[in-house]
């Protein structure tokens, strides 16, 4: 429950502090002294999103923290699984907000994230609005109902994870048959462009060796007689001596310095490994002059080739054979596509009929459930709107099944409601009256509260369109509520159910000479009197109010 809130620089608020109590708790005041800016503040510790503006003026920041007690709740999982710390009670939460526009989360006193605030907030608190009423025209609202008193939770989550997997497969189905209805116009091109790239022999630096090859091919008799030209130089012609001849003879020279010169041996052993190298430079060219030929044949061939090679660049916008190599490859994946689709669809439907199957059951059950659950609800509503002023109120929960599976079964589910004796049953979006809504949705309320463990929960002028014995009964079920151990606070207008809470705060606003500022306060027997004449009476509280307000507090 919420055990206190503080406000600090938010709105009217300059400072607030309340301390809030378990049972039934009502707040009233004046139109705009500041109700509703209390439940801004609270909305911002649930993860709802910040505005600069709510700062209140000529402040830098706002600072708005709340202290929870948790204690029975079960939400230790919650705090383990983001790493927070938790005594197994105390829960506090703050939020502050900067007039630039920056926002801070903590959970006790751990920094978080609104993702994280929202989905602890869901389990601490409910704040339900006036418009909120106009869920109960929505089925996704009464599709929620039903399915939480039939305690679908668990069978609710696996059916959806499994339809959400269900959708894939139908999608991969769509998209594979797609796909191949799209390859099958284009099979022969496919086909005819992979033959030329698989007839073009494709292999990395396949180019850089043509046109080194082309380039020698070109140029033999002038390579050949180069080669020729350094040969005679290394071994030396008929009439001369070569290099090879001149570099013996130094060696012979250093050999024989070497007993007088001690650095001769160092010398010739270096010539020695130089002499080594150009004798294999020197078998090299002569062998090279006697391979390089000139071939015609071989040197068109290579042309064709590298001319295959360019078309085929400027064909496909490539710009090298790598690129070349990659797209024979999507080809092939292409008209494998092609030749093995039969077999993939196949496997993929057969997936989805099995998984179908398995969800068809699964929300077989779900109806199943839902079913025991309206005929609980129905009578659970009887009863609770009968002492609210319907005395011949009928509420039926028509299950209808749908033509096909959807994320949330196969049903389809329509509240129906009458509040007259000879009325026939239609929907209650199009029927019933606001105060009608109002009970039927404070009913709701108060049987959900008995199945979900919610500690807090906070109706916001769910009076509306009612008042006299009507509001009283409502607040009986508002007190019945909180008397059940949870923590129930109703912000009224009504001196019916103010008169009827455990706990009595006021909200109002004072002037000073720079700013309005709205206050809370807890109000003693003597000023719950006071206020509740003020609400039967108006300004000027008679003497009539204060005997009629003290009755109501008797009761």
């Amino acid at each position: 429950m919420l055990k206190r809130l503080n406000i600090q620089n938010y709105a009217l608020i300059s400072q607030l502090h309340i301390e809030l109590h378990r049972g039934f708790t009502v707040i009233t005041g004046e139109t705009g002294a500041g109700k509703s800016i209390l439940l801004g503040a609270i909305g911002l510790l649930l993860g709802q999103r910040a505005d600069a503006k709510a700062i209140r003026n000529g402040e830098s920041r706002c600072v708005i923290e709340a202290e929870f007690s948790l204690a029975g709740y079960g939400l230790d999982k919650f705090f383990e699984e983001h790493d927070l710390d938790f005594d197994g009670d105390a829960c506090i939460i703050r939020r502050e907000l900067t007039a630039a526009g920056k926002t801070r989360a903590f959970i006790n006193d751990t920094p978080a994230q609104l993702t994280m605030l929202r989905e602890l907030g869901s389990q601490l608190l409910d704040i339900h609005s006036q418009h909120q009423n106009l869920l109960l025209s929505t089925e996704d609202f009464q599709m929620q109902v039903v399915d939480i008193l039939a305690a679908n939770d668990k069978a609710l989550a696996e059916y959806t994870s499994d339809y959400t997997k269900y959708r894939e497969l139908c999608q991969q189905i769509a998209e594979l048959e797609e796909n191949i209805e799209r390859e099958k116009k284009d099979e022969d091109y496919l086909r005819f462009q992979l033959s030329q790239l698989e007839e073009a022999g494709l292999e990395e630096g396949q180019q850089e060796e043509w046109e080194q090859e082309a380039q020698t091919l070109e140029h033999a008799e002038d390579i050949k007689q180069g080669l020729y030209t350094a040969d005679m130089l290394f071994n030396g012609g008929d009439d001369s001596s070569g290099i090879l001849q001149s570099l013996r003879e130094v060696m012979r020279e250093l050999s024989g310095l070497s007993d007088m010169w001690a650095e001769a041996n160092a010398l010739y052993e270096r010539m020695d490994s130089c002499a080594i190298e150009l004798k294999d430079i020197a078998n090299e060219i002569s062998s090279g002059a006697e391979d390089v030929v000139f071939d015609p044949e071989r040197l068109e061939a290579v042309n064709e080739n590298l001319s295959q090679l360019y078309t085929l660049y400027q064909k496909h916008h490539v710009n090298s054979e790598e690129e070349l190599i990659a797209l024979a490859d999507e080809f092939r994946s292409r008209i494998a596509l092609l030749d093995h689709s039969d077999e993939q669809l196949d496997s993929l439907r057969k997936k989805c009929e099995e998984a179908e199957k398995e969800l068809f059951k699964k929300a077989e059950g779900l109806s199943e459930a839902r079913k025991k659950a309206a005929k609980l609800l129905e009578e659970e509503m009887q009863q609770r709107l009968i002492p609210l002023g319907m005395p011949n109120v009928k509420f039926h929960v028509d299950i209808t099944r749908r033509d096909g599976l959807t994320a949330k079964g196969l049903d389809h589910v329509e509240f129906l409601f009458s509040a007259n004796k000879n009325g026939t049953l239609q929907p209650i979006r199009q029927i019933a009256s606001g105060g009608e809504i109002a009970r039927v949705m404070l009913s709701l309320k108060a049987l959900i509260s008995g199945v979900v463990s919610l500690p807090t929960i906070i109706f916001d002028e769910i009076d509306t369109g009612v008042s006299g014995q009507i509001a009283e009964r409502m607040a009986l079920m508002m007190k019945e509520m909180g008397d059940g151990g949870r923590q129930v606070i109703s912000i009224t207008h009504l001196p019916q159910i103010a008169a009827r809470g455990e706990y009595h705060f006021r909200v109002y606003k004072e002037d000073d000479e720079q700013s309005t500022n709205s206050h809370i306060k807890e109000l003693a027997k003597k000023e719950r009197i006071t206020e509740i004449a003020h609400m039967l009476s108006g300004s000027e509280i008679t003497d009539a109010a204060i005997k009629n307000a003290e009755a109501l507090l008797k009761q």
